[in-house]
């Protein structure tokens, strides 16, 4: 019984969801615009959080400027889900005019030549919007994830993700997963800027004037399954339109040194992040005290 009205739910659920998405967008960032001032105006959601990490990340950065980049920070972020949103229902052609990849025929060769591709990124822009990527690439393209608490939401989440033919693989299944798909190629897409559970002192590095820990399961696993691995570096080219450039780490991880790849996506994702310091995820408690 539990399990029907579980289904139930999230059938309901997503069909509000997907009669929303049918609105026009400029409903949809008036709504954005209106979320933006209650986020930052009215519960100011985060908003020393974000402060803080944006003032230790640029001290140099005079406090005007601050307020600014911060500012501008919320704009984006509420404006991402009205765009997360819209994508729900949007045709493939909309989108595609939308978001541009610049670079992909590196993806191409490497799988053409047997390998898998480990593609890195951190929480800059609207990343959501990957979910495209499959549209553009004739391999099979697998997002690594870590399932919600919620089944309904987690499903939810699911359906949203692959409609263009992602497929999500929960983060404790991918090692798993690809080592013993050996007969076959695919693209593992790994967001790894977020605190580790389990924090290593050899994986602590320098990212944004702060000692910081990083994922090595990204790095230990592209190099038992000699992967390929790129880093997908994100701009915003205007609102709503982005550009996604796949930028090389390492054309054969097993062949690195240990923390080599690490080191470059912390060096490719600090380059992101100050090319665009709006765009990161602020809000999320990276360095803890």
């Amino acid at each position: 019984m539990k399990q029907i009205l579980q289904t139930i739910a999230y059938r309901i659920l997503y069909g509000i969801v997907y009669i929303v998405s049918l609105l026009p967008m400029t409903f949809l960032y008036a709504v954005a615009s209106f979320a933006f001032f209650l986020s930052y105006h009215v519960v100011g959601y985060r908003k020393s959080v974000v402060i803080q990490n944006i003032s230790r990340s640029f001290p140099d950065m005079r406090y005007g400027e601050i307020r600014c980049v911060v500012k501008k920070f919320y704009t984006c972020f509420t404006a991402y889900f009205a765009e997360i949103l819209k994508s729900i229902s949007a045709p493939a052609k909309v989108l595609d005019k939308k978001i541009r990849f610049e670079n992909l025929e590196l993806i191409d060769r490497h799988m053409n030549a047997g390998r898998n591709v480990i593609a890195c990124l951190g929480h800059c822009g609207n990343w959501e919007m990957l979910n495209f990527m499959p549209y553009k690439l004739r391999h099979d393209m697998y997002a690594v994830y870590k399932p919600l608490r919620s089944g309904i939401m987690n499903r939810l989440m699911i359906k949203l993700r692959s409609r263009f033919g992602m497929k999500l693989i929960p983060d404790k299944s991918v090692t798993r997963h690809i080592l013993t798909q050996k007969s076959s190629s695919a693209v593992y897409l790994f967001l790894a800027d977020q605190c580790p559970r389990i924090k290593e002192d050899k994986y602590k590095f320098k990212l944004l004037n702060q000692e910081t820990y990083i994922f090595s399961g990204m790095e230990k696993l592209a190099r038992i399954s000699r992967s390929t691995v790129i880093y997908l570096h994100i701009t915003q080219l205007s609102k709503g339109s982005y550009k996604v450039t796949c930028i090389p780490v390492c054309s054969d991880a097993e062949s690195t040194n240990e923390r080599e790849i690490s080191q470059k996506y912390v060096d490719l994702l600090t380059e992101n992040i100050k090319e665009e310091p709006y765009s990161w995820l602020w809000t999320h408690k990276r360095w803890k005290r």
